[in-house]
């Protein structure tokens, strides 16, 4: 079964039913096959941007606890990997999520993303090689 990186972006619109992406998201989910792998700092940013409703953040964290995505974690030895993407990517710029991300695409050899962000269009992985986005928006 293929493992695919999940954004914080895809998963607000999820949560917010407001959110012009929701619908798309919803059911690009459903018909999904697959593990979502994400980070911690993923799921911090998607929590602050939840705040406004915190039965949404609630609803949001159980989730995550009934296995809706996977929790990796980015270690201490991870975080040169992610100054020097920081730094690469300063024009961009690249957040701590989006640099975890990268990270975890180049420590599990997961080259596929559900993202909103047009960002990873440019990062490319240690590899060189871009981390192709499968969820495709209007």
């Amino acid at each position: 079964m293929q493992n695919t990186l999940i954004d914080a972006g895809p998963i607000i619109a999820l949560f917010n039913k407001n959110d012009k992406y929701h619908h798309q998201i919803k059911s690009f989910l459903k018909d999904y096959v697959g593990y979502l792998s994400t980070t911690w700092p993923v799921i911090t940013e998607i929590s602050h941007m939840l705040s406004f409703n915190v039965q949404t953040q609630i609803d949001f964290l159980k989730w995550v606890q009934l296995g809706g995505v996977i929790i990796n974690d980015i270690n201490g030895k991870d975080i040169e990997r992610i100054i020097e993407l920081s730094q690469k990517y300063s024009d961009v710029p690249m957040d701590l999520a989006d640099a975890s991300l990268v990270v975890l695409s180049e420590k599990l050899k997961i080259d596929k993303i559900i993202t909103i962000d047009s960002d990873y269009y440019i990062y490319r992985t240690i590899q060189k090689e871009m981390i192709e986005n499968i969820f495709h928006y209007e």
